[in-house]
């Protein structure tokens, strides 16, 4: 409403009519013209002002309105010419002559050009464009006057341009447009709304949310509009799910609420803006299942394979799987397989044998059901011909699984595990009734982790195998049974490393030399696998070959150096020695290192001499002392090549403990060396109880069970042989000397009860001897030696060794040594510091064992 100037006005607020008029609409509720205007009425955003004019044509009436617009109290307004006040000089004139038309009666109506009055600092006044509605009236005396009613033209073209711009906005807008009044009911709806629900926009007037979302969610939008219209704090990106109407597919918009005011701020209604995102949710949806299923792939390459166990990796699959990606699975594998068989029977049809090695459940540990029957884990079982599981064997495609309608799973995935085009068995894959059924996407994922489980799992068998393989022949490469020895209790121990780690190459081997010696042997080849117990079993052989040469234990850990740097060199040791001086061609050669210790124990002396390649030191208890380690240098390891190795010989009181090892006993990752040798020292602290005992009171105490490597150990108990089993005697250089040899060992049999062997041993003593005095040099050392058998020995100082050939005929003599092969159970020489010995070996009568007939040994010679 236009405001009428008065004399005297009490109101500065424009407002405050509305209220005065909603007061009296209640007071006389049938009277129209007392009505309040509605929120948002147009005076609030039009400037109008009116003022009166006197009839001299001065201002003499001036409203509140004409104050805000113009800027110029009523004190100063009123008495002013508004011609000279507010027209611009040049159209002074022409506004007079209007003015004196207005006072004589004339209405008129038109926009006029104006400016600000000055400031009272000087400053030129703004100027301004108005439309102006003149009426002429009368005063109380008669005289001629007018009202002028005045609108800021600048401000209509603002609301038209506004109002251009809002209907633009609102009707083609591509995003669903709602104006919401405070009673939360639709006052205006655009056209794109209206695509989406149906009718035109004036149909959707007066409706509400819950004619267009379900209970639940109307409800919850409704709270959130009456939030927004009590607080005027705006939503967005509010997510809410309904149904376009004649459709059952459920959409999804994204909303945005922000409260709307009136021009002079008063909360008018809520607008609402919306947006379709159903197609962007699927998207979403899409990528989050991509984004899910390929997390899940790296957490399968994370966590799946990192032992080489087969059930071990099974079970981490099943960790992989439940419950991110199934609700139950279970892994079967065929068992065959498991067994080390390369092609198990049935794999053809999907018949053959399977075991389960795995299971789990997200559902309360619920079982897993297999054709109405529950196959416990460990159970060897197969599936029916015509099964879904069966063809997913045979095929080697993925099969859906019915699922019983009475049953806790909705769908079933039978998942062939191939790996290298070899089937190795079947995962399956279910989910619970109200989970997502498997989609393509599902089924190419559990392909995929299937095949990266089956990869695993055969790589794990094929370790197994080969891990078994390697084992076995280390073993057979070992020393079977308990070793025996002339003048040493033997006991020994063998522990190969977890399945987790690869065969070891630690070995250790007794060996019987002549004249009731004994050699000792603890090596370890550095590496692991087959390659490293092959290497391991061919320096055995090579230790005991060089044994029987009865070398002093330095050459044979020399010949063992050559030996073991011609291992990983096509053309062996004589190629190695020459490429030692070239550099070595990694495509071709490669290099084995080893460490030992070698041991060589006489038990008529008691002496044992030591020569070490690299490896830990011997530890000797004596009776009555503490645990020492022996000061043996240790070498360079074996395949170096190029320093010599040092002798040490110590001498063993009876009784004494000898312990031989190798770095996994006294090693391990949680235990270094030096602390590992000083808990097998302290451990050797009862060397008197029964040497088996001893052994398995070492093992116990020791971190024996990490498994990082493999454990040798061998100990000895020194036993020599008694004063009344040895015969030594030296004899002149005279042809006397033969048969005073056969008196002596004819004497010293019949002394300890060996008649039976008097005969065969008075002529191999005279055929030896008969030797060293026609090609030995020096005196001549005769020694018997009773043990476990008869030892005889002849030492002279001559160089030059006996070989034995094959006489003729027609020859008179060479046949003392074909003799001595025929009469004894072994004979043989050995170089000593200051000549050699010749030696032979009989065996003790047992009662069973029938000694060869010396007379019937001479007639085969001939």
């Amino acid at each position: 409403m236009s405001e009428i100037p008065a004399k005297a006005t009490e109101s500065e607020d424009p407002s405050d009519g509305a209220r005065v008029g909603a007061a009296g609409s209640a007071a006389v509720p049938g009277d129209a013209m007392w009505q309040s205007s509605p929120p948002g009425s147009i005076y609030d955003y039009i400037k109008v002002a009116s003022f009166s004019i006197g009839p001299g044509g001065l201002v003499d009436q001036w409203s509140l309105r004409a104050e805000q617009i113009f800027g110029i109290p009523a004190e100063r307004a009123v008495g002013m010419d508004p011609i000279e006040a507010f027209i611009d000089p040049d159209l002074r004139d022409r506004g007079q002559r209007k003015m004196a038309e207005i006072l004589d009666g004339r209405e008129w109506t038109g926009v006029v050009p104006f400016r600000m009055p000055d400031s009272a600092e000087g400053e030129r006044g703004e100027d301004g464009l108005a439309e102006v509605y003149v009426m002429p009236t009368r005063t109380a005396e008669g005289d001629r006057a007018a009202v002028c009613i005045v609108v800021d033209v600048r401000t209509l073209r603002s609301i038209e341009t506004d109002l251009a711009a809002s209907q633009a906005i609102f009707g083609q807008s591509p995003f669903g447009f709602l104006l919401i009044d405070p009673d939360l009911r639709v006052r205006r709806a655009n056209e794109r709304f209206a695509s989406i629900f149906g009718g035109t926009p004036d149909d959707h007037r007066g409706n509400g949310v819950h004619d267009y979302l379900p209970r639940t969610e109307a409800e919850r939008v409704s709270a959130v509009l009456r939030r927004v219209l009590r607080t005027g704090d705006s939503v967005t990106d509010m997510h809410v799910t309904g149904f376009a109407p004649g459709t059952e597919q459920r959409r999804h918009w994204s909303i945005n609420l922000y409260r709307v005011h009136s021009g002079s701020g008063r909360p008018i209604g809520i607008a609402w803006l919306g947006t379709d995102i159903t197609a962007r949710r699927a998207a979403a949806r899409e990528a989050a299942a991509a984004r899910r299923n390929l997390a899940l792939l790296n957490e399968a390459g994370a966590r799946i394979g990192n032992s080489l166990d087969l059930e071990t990796t099974a079970r981490e699959l099943l960790d992989v799987v439940v419950p991110g990606f199934c609700d139950l699975a279970t892994v079967d594998l065929y068992q065959g397989l498991l067994a080390g068989d390369e092609a198990p029977p049935g794999l053809a049809d999907g018949s053959a044998e399977l075991r389960r090695v795995a299971y789990a459940s997200a559902v309360s540990d619920a079982p897993f059901v297999d054709g109405g029957a529950t196959v416990p884990v460990g159970s060897v079982h197969h599936f029916a011909f015509n099964s879904p599981c069966a063809d997913a064997l045979r095929t080697a495609r993925p099969q859906h699984v019915p699922a019983e309608e009475t049953g806790l799973v909705q769908c079933t995935l039978a998942v062939p595990m191939v790996a290298h085009d070899t089937v190795v068995g079947l995962a399956q894959f279910s989910r619970t009734k109200g989970s997502e059924p498997f989609g393509d996407r599902d089924r190419d994922l559990a392909v995929e982790l299937a095949a990266r489980a089956a990869v695993c799992i055969d790589n794990a068998r094929l370790y197994r195998r080969e891990h078994e393989r390697a084992l076995i022949l280390q073993r057979s490469l070992l020393p079977p049974g308990d070793p025996e020895a002339s003048g040493l209790d033997i006991a020994c121990r063998y522990l190969p490393g977890n399945a987790a780690t690869e065969v070891g190459g630690d070995w250790f081997d007794v060996i019987e030399l002549p004249g009731h010696r004994t050699a000792l042997v603890v090596g370890d080849v550095m590496g692991r696998g087959l390659r490293a117990a092959v290497a391991m079993g061919e320096l055995r052989t090579a230790v005991r070959t060089l044994a029987l040469l009865d070398l002093e234990p330095a050459e044979v850990l020399s010949a063992l150096d050559e030996i073991a740097r011609g291992l990983g060199t096509p053309g062996g040791v004589q190629q190695a020695t020459r490429a030692a001086r070239q550099p070595r061609d990694a495509d071709l050669s490669e290099v084995y290192l080893a460490t030992c210790v070698y041991a060589v124990y006489d038990s008529v002396t008691r002496r044992c001499t030591f020569a070490n390649a690299g490896h830990l030191p011997p530890v000797l208890v004596e009776p009555g002392e503490p645990a020492l380690m022996l000061d043996v240098p240790p070498g360079m390891p074996l395949g170096v090549g190029g320093e010599p190795f040092e002798e040490v010989e110590v001498e063993l009181p009876e009784g004494a403990l000898l312990a031989l090892y190798t770095d996994g006993l006294v090693e391990s990752r949680d235990h270094p060396l030096d602390e590992g040798l000083q808990a097998f020292v302290g451990a050797l602290t009862d060397p008197a109880s029964p040497l088996e005992d001893v052994c398995d009171h070492v093992l116990n105490t020791l971190d024996t069970h990490h498994g990082e490597d493999d454990i040798a150990l061998l100990m000895a108990r020194v036993q020599g042989l008694p004063a009344e089993s040895v015969g030594d005697w030296t004899l002149p250089r005279e042809p006397r000397s033969v048969g005073r040899a056969r008196e002596l060992a004819r004497g010293r049999l019949m002394a300890w009860d060996l008649e039976p062997l008097v005969d065969t041993a008075e002529l191999l003593v005279s055929e030896l001897v008969t030797n060293a005095l026609r090609y030995g040099e020096g005196e001549i050392r005769l020694r018997l030696l009773l043990d476990r058998t008869l030892v005889c020995e002849v030492w002279d100082s001559g160089l030059v060794q006996p070989r034995r050939r094959r006489a003729r005929d027609t020859d008179e003599g060479g046949r003392g040594l074909q003799l001595v092969g025929l009469l004894s159970a072994a004979w043989g020489s050995r170089r000593t510091p200051r000549g050699k010995t010749v030696w032979f070996e009989l065996p003790l009568p047992d009662g069973e064992t029938g000694l060869t007939d010396p007379a019937e040994a001479l007639l085969s010679l001939f």
